[in-house]
């Protein structure tokens, strides 16, 4: 064995390289024979994954090198393929996660714990919030970092500070001193010069306050002034603001390596201009030794330009993972990001699995040669101390109008007083109650110094009714008492958001609890959620950038991460692996965590014969790493921050997807820990349907209804809510709440608030549902019966929810009532249920609720089961503010349905997508209720759904398609030129952006029937006119002009042109409106359904617990978390809704046809419970008729430029390449009844419209052919869970 330093001399770093011709190092020379570069052999591998560069070594000195790098490295004589497991993999890299020992002769025990004697801190560190190439989480680098015994860490992600709050928290908690800095890219560093594709980085590191300030104006600049998505700071910018900022030069692509590629002049040139502005001891030369060919040469160079200058060098790992092992997902992520397979980022993937957060005497040993670069990292991390972003951020709420005038809670109490006056009664006792629940909040806001909050959130609803006036107009809806938005969520509680416009809903009336919202030991500001109509919300916004200035404003951003789907995909791509095998498993697979998948793919029947393959576990296995990795910043739902100091000064700004807004580079957590002022502007669709019913009402009827004036208890109302008639409505049309409302009946808004509370996951987990509804049951039969309370001490908490929790709020009532919980305890609840719903933190409480119900005489087994109660609503509940915002709201949109229905549809038609059911479902309703759906038509319809009579008439810009521009267009056309009198007359006038397909699927779906011709003659003479694709004369919409006319035959004029029959349209309409609007789908199949089919309508009739078969399409599935693995369909025949329940088991053994099947035979057993119907399926499968089974080759047809014919069977876009991948469909008649199918159309989706209908030899009825045609274009699902 060679002596420690003759080792050093032969082999003096580690040089695992993993791509071909790739050197790993300048070795000193070693015998430099034939094929070597400084010294190495170049070993290349037939594998697209891995490559290994190996030195010509003996078996002991590969030894003694396994004994100095313990850590991801591969050293062998032979390829050793160290990827992936796509051949052997070193040993040592297996042994990566043991305890971490230095190498005999450094000294020191380097043990997980142990003192460091090698001083290093990691100044240059990813994580995941480097998109698509850090591959691990911030906690993660935290705690690897604090396991290797470093005193701080940089977090220096690329482009932006996303992960830099939640990197420092962690960081605190353990006592790792967090650094904040950023790789920051550049442009323009050398005029002239074409720019490499990555530009140039550079290393920014936050040393105080001021610093930090202008890290987030550099960043913010470098987004705002760059094309988006490719973040670029021009050198001039970054030389402006260098105060506070410690800057690194950055990696092999930095701009000081890249001048020295150039000349050593041009680089001393540039590092002189960088000293100037950043000053002496501000600017430190970056050294990185990662194994790579170049690095050793590289830092050789950048020493000299050092010592010249007189800079100072500093060590870094260009950390991108916490534990070697992590390489293969940065590879992946790497592969992602280039869109392409691993093999295709072949030139892009780094170079070895050497870039993970290493241990201080590995940093040591790599720079033996340079112990100043190792202790230059200390004394920066020293000098970054002055500034903390947990503590030092300086955010000052937002000035409120009238702040020079008078304190904050003078001016709040003031406004509220006045309000107070002009609300209640004077002398009642509302007016009483008001008073001193005013006084007890604001002495509560004035405590925690919110005063100011308020009045902020004021002037917000002050610039919400000035936006309503501009959106509304004249419109009647502006007369009819809607508030421009409304409360909702704990803030409902509070008479002062009463007061000042920001809810609607009495508290005191109510009596709504106020600790959920504000008590004395909040610690955090409260949120306040505000709902607004689409349109006022959009414009609103825009506002709120106009008052405060697009540097004091900033929605919130939200980090989509990584789930099962979207790994699957995507891994599976860069695999290599069939798509349309990773399509399916992506259907099939059932769970949301990528961390199941490879369990997933093992329990899946389909993929029994591939869970053995190599590729397929390796799936499993990065998917399990990828878990929870952002994939890339998105706006949240409708999140904004407001801050009195520039907010750029505070968090880096980015430009949002929309025109005008712009997004803060941290999420609603961060936010939240930042101390920030979030003010939600939520879009809620029910309130935009209710804008278009008002103005549809006044304009119909000539007078625009108040609805916060109506009939608050009207029976009729309440009756069609307790028959469970409530499609269509706010929170309560869905299938759970349908067959609750038949059995509770509720009759007022307070009843109606529990109604919309309880179907939710912690009433639900808590066990309140079925007593609550059986007591309701009781309590109509028998008004004195009396209820049952978990313990007496709660008769209180939970008299009005009778006996169970449903409110969010009562949770912490009962703990306060039974445990004697404090304010401050109180709080640590809310938080727990509110942030993060952790049932962990809420289980923490366990200790002093049983103590504190000891105290009150309670046995702790009741104790127990109560907090067991408690703890459920770590799975989310409403507070009964948030529910009785919610119940007026679906009380008035109820009512709305109830007396005004076809306006109510037409809005609910044109404010999709919204709900728990598609428009084909809805349209279906609507036709029970009596109201018509009428076809688009292209001189009576218009952009959007508009009424007729009692019908309800389909908008343009519904058509497959259009959009609605285009219906704009042809709209505008009509009326200002008039109705079109021919197909001839509208392509002479159509818009250029309207292409053949579009007006095809128009014709398709009636929409020139009213011209007098057929749907086939009109398809005949648009292929005549328009001629193939690329004749552009009338495409493109130019206008022609008459010309002399020739007495010519027209060959085709006796040629006959059939209407099309009742399945051709239904067909049609699927595939170009996406529903239908006439007829259910099964009911041309009503005298072919299996033998036995039970209708919905007879359901009801049979008794309970017989065996039923029945047959429908499915509309909804729903698979909830606290279901225990119960799905819930609901299906529906041409009579009515089915609800059908499956067991687990069931699921398991019919997962495929439940997934992906959207026509269902089911067998099973009758429930009847009460007005509630269920099936208890036994069997699941696909539905099948009689007929001949379509051949796949006649499900698509080879498209004939020359042929007219097959113009209007293709409608110009079909895709017509059969799929030989899946086997033909057999010509045998399907007999059982429920036998699966193995036909593959459930699982196919043809693009074009009508590819290919009945052979000249075949009935156009054919039931098979029509439900295969049906299959291939199917109703749309809505799936939840």
């Amino acid at each position: 064995m060679l002596p420690d330093r003759a080792m050093n001399a032969k082999f003096n770093r580690p040089f695992v390289g993993r791509k071909p011709g790739v050197t790993v190092g300048a070795l000193d020379s070693i015998n430099p024979d034939i094929g070597d570069v400084d010294g190495i052999t170049h070993v290349r591998c037939s594998m697209g994954f891995g490559h290994a560069l190996q030195p010509r070594v003996t078996d002991n000195d590969a030894a003694d090198l396994a004994l100095h790098y313990p850590i991801g490295q591969a050293i062998n004589n032979s390829c050793s393929y160290n990827i992936f497991g796509l051949s052997s993999v070193s040993v040592l890299q297996q042994e990566a996660r043991k305890p971490i020992r230095a190498p005999s002769g450094l000294g020191g025990d380097f043990r997980c714990g142990a003192p460091v004697t090698i001083p290093y801190v990691e100044l240059h560190c990813h994580s995941g919030f480097s998109f698509l190439d850090g591959a691990s989480h911030p906690e993660e680098l935290v705690m690897s970092a604090v396991e290797l015994g470093y005193p701080a860490l940089a977090l220096t992600d690329h482009n932006g500070l996303y992960g830099s709050m939640e990197f420092a928290q962690a960081a605190k908690l353990v006592n790792l001193q967090p650094i904040t800095g950023v790789e920051l890219t550049l442009r323009d560093c050398f005029p002239g010069i074409p720019e490499p594709k990555s530009g140039h980085h550079i290393t920014l590191l936050a040393e105080t306050p001021t610093g930090y300030a202008n890290l987030c104006r550099l960043l913010t600049e470098a987004h705002m002034k760059s094309e988006r998505g490719d973040p670029r700071l021009s050198l001039e910018s970054l030389l402006m603001h260098p105060e506070g900022l410690i800057l690194l030069t950055g990696c092999s692509k930095g701009p000081i390596t890249a001048a020295l590629e150039s000349s050593f002049a041009q680089a001393e040139t540039l590092a002189r201009r960088l000293l100037y502005h950043f000053g002496p001891g501000n600017i430190f030369i970056e050294l990185q030794e990662n194994a790579v060919r170049g690095d050793s040469a590289r830092n050789k160079r950048l020493g000299r330009l050092a010592g010249c200058l007189g800079l100072g060098v500093v060590a870094t790992g260009n950390v991108h993972y916490h534990r070697p092992e992590r390489y293969r997902i940065q590879d992946v992520l790497v592969s992602i990001r280039n869109r392409t397979t691993l093999d295709g980022a072949h030139d892009t993937r780094r170079s070895n699995g050497l870039f993970h957060l290493s241990a201080p005497w590995e940093m040591g040993h790599r720079f033996q040669s340079r112990p100043e670069a190792l202790t230059n990292t200390l004394l920066i991390a020293e000098r970054c101390t002055g500034f903390d972003l947990t503590q030092d951020l300086g955010y000052e709420f937002p000035d409120f109008e009238g702040s020079e005038r008078n304190t904050a809670i003078e001016s709040l109490a003031s406004m509220c007083f006045q309000r107070v006056s002009e609300l209640y009664a004077p002398g009642s006792a509302e007016e009483q109650d008001a008073k001193d629940r005013l006084h007890t909040e604001l002495s509560l806001v004035d405590l925690h110094g919110l005063g100011g909050f308020f009045l902020v959130y004021r002037d917000i609803m002050r610039l919400a009714t000035e936006v309503a006036h501009e959106v509304r107009g004249e419109a009647p809806r502006a007369s009819s008492g809607l508030p421009p938005g409304r409360g909702r969520g704990s803030s409902v509680s509070s008479i002062i958001c009463y007061l000042i416009g920001l809810s609607h809903i009495d508290p005191v009336k109510n009596n709504l609890f106020l600790g959920r919202f504000l008590n004395e030991a909040l610690h955090s500001v409260p949120d306040i959620d505000l709902d607004f109509p689409r349109d006022i919300r959009e414009k609103l916004i825009l506002r709120v950038y106009e008052k405060y200035g697009k540097e004091h404003a900033g929605l919130v951003c939200t980090f989509p991460t990584y789930r099962l789907k979207s790994a699957v995909r995507e891994i599976g791509k860069a695999l290599a692996l069939p798509m349309g095998e990773l399509e399916k498993l992506s259907r099939l697979a059932e769970q949301r965590s990528a961390a199941g998948l490879a369990d997933e793919i093992a329990s899946l029947p389909e993929f029994k014969d591939r869970a053995d393959g190599h590729l397929w576990k390796l799936l499993g296995e990065l998917a399990k790493d990828i878990t929870g990795l952002p994939r890339h910043i998105s706006q949240h739902v409708g999140g904004m921050i407001i801050s009195s100091r520039p907010l750029v000064e505070i968090v880096p700004l980015e430009p949002a997807a929309w025109e005008g807004r712009s997004l803060c580079q941290w999420d609603k957590d961060s936010c939240d820990d930042a101390g920030f002022i979030k003010i939600d502007f939520l879009a809620l669709g029910m309130l935009s349907l209710v804008d278009e019913t008002i103005d549809l009402i006044s304009e119909r009827h000539g007078k625009a209804p108040d609805l916060s004036r109506i009939n608050f208890s009207d029976k009729a109302v309440y009756d069609r809510i307790g028959s469970g008639d409530t499609v269509g409505t706010f929170q309560i049309e869905s299938r759970a709440q349908i067959q609750m409302l038949r059995r509770t009946k509720p009759r007022n808004l307070e009843e109606l608030a529990i109604q919309v509370a309880i179907v939710r996951p912690g009433p639900i987990v808590g066990g309140a549902v079925n007593p609550y509804v059986r007591r309701r049951e009781i309590l109509r039969d028998n008004p004195r019966y009396e209820i049952p309370y978990p313990h007496p001490l709660l008769e209180e908490a939970l008299g009005e929810t009778l006996g169970v929790i449903i409110f969010q709020d009562q949770v912490l009532k009962v703990c306060q009532a039974l445990a004697n919980f404090t304010d401050g305890q109180a709080e640590l609840l809310r938080r727990a249920m509110s942030r993060k719903r952790s049932k962990e933190a809420l289980s923490a409480q366990w200790e002093h609720f049983k103590n504190g119900a000891k105290a009150n005489g309670v046995e702790q087994a009741t104790a127990r089961e109560i907090f067991n109660q408690v703890t459920a609503f770590s799975e989310f509940g409403f507070p009964k503010s948030h529910a009785a915002a919610f119940g007026l709201l679906a009380y008035q949109s109820t009512w709305l349905r109830h007396y005004y229905p076809v306006e109510f549809y037409v809005g609910l038609f044109n404010n999709q997508p919204m709900g728990f059911y598609s428009l084909d479902a809805l349209g279906r309703d609507a036709r029970r209720n009596g109201i018509k759906t009428l076809l688009p038509d292209i001189n009576r319809s218009c952009v959007k759904c508009t009424a007729e009579g009692t019908n309800l008439r389909i908008g343009l810009g519904f058509i497959r398609g259009w959009g609605a521009e285009i219906a704009e267009n042809v709209v505008s056309e009509r009326e200002s030129e008039g109705p079109y009198r021919s197909l001839l007359d509208f392509l002479r006038r159509k818009p250029t952006k309207l292409k053949r397909p579009a007006i095809e699927n128009l014709i398709w779906v009636g929409g020139f029937s009213s011209l007098g011709l057929t749907r086939r003659e009109l398809l005949w003479q648009a292929g005549l006119w328009l001629g193939p694709e690329n004749n552009e004369t009338v495409a493109n919409g130019r206008k022609t002009y008459a010309q002399t006319e020739l007495a010519l035959d027209n060959p085709y004029a006796t040629l006959p042109f059939p209407g099309l029959n009742r399945h051709d349209r239904m067909i049609a309409e699927y595939r170009m409106l996406h529903f239908s609007t006439d007829l259910h789908p099964l009911s041309l199949l009503r005298n072919m359904l299996p033998e036995g089919t039970v209708t919905s309508n007879r359901l009801e009739h049979l008794q309970n617990g017989s065996a039923v078969l029945v047959s429908g399409l499915v509309t909804t599935r729903q698979r909830p978390s606290t279901a225990k693995g119960y799905v819930f369909l609901l299906m529906e025949d041409e009579h009515g809704p089915i609800n059908v329940i499956v067991k687990p088991e069931t699921y398991q053994r019919y997962r495929a046809a439940i997934r992906m099947e959207p026509f269902l035979t089911v067998g099973g057993r009758l429930q009847i419970d009460g007005s509630a119907t269920n099936i208890i399926a036994h069997e699941l499968r696909a539905l099948k008729v009689p007929g001949v089974p379509v051949r796949r080759r006649n499900l698509f047809r080879t498209q004939d430029t020359e042929d007219i014919g097959a113009s209007v069977l293709n409608g110009g876009i079909a895709k017509n390449t059969p799929d030989e991948s899946h086997p033909q469909a057999s010509d045998t008649n399907h007999t059982s009844m429920l036998d699966y199918p193995d036909l593959e159309h459930s699982q196919t989706s043809l693009y074009g419209p009508l590819e290919c209908w009945s052979e000249k030899d075949e009935a156009p009825e054919n039931p098979h052919k029509y439900l295969t045609a049906l299959r291939q274009s199917s109703p749309e699902i809505k799936s939840f869970g």
